[in-house]
């Protein structure tokens, strides 16, 4: 998959840094990088896909960030 663009309002950021850590420390982490909502959803979550500039998602399975995506 593409990376996603950087727009305004978005920190520059890697998703894919997330992947393997703990919820809780990736949440901190998106916030002091400046994401202002941050989104964790269990695998296979039905969550609607509108674009929201700012918010990171993580998908998480017992405590560990397995995805990430912006938007």
């Amino acid at each position: 998959m593409a990376p996603e663009p950087t727009t305004p309002g978005q920190p520059d950021d890697t998703p894919e840094s997330y992947v393997g850590l703990d919820d809780r420390g990736a949440e901190q982490l998106a916030r002091s990088r400046g994401w202002t909502t941050v989104r964790a959803v269990p695998p296979g979550s039905i969550i609607t896909l509108e674009y929201v500039v700012g918010r990171i998602n993580f998908e998480v399975d017992d405590h560990t960030v397995i995805r990430c995506w912006v938007g």
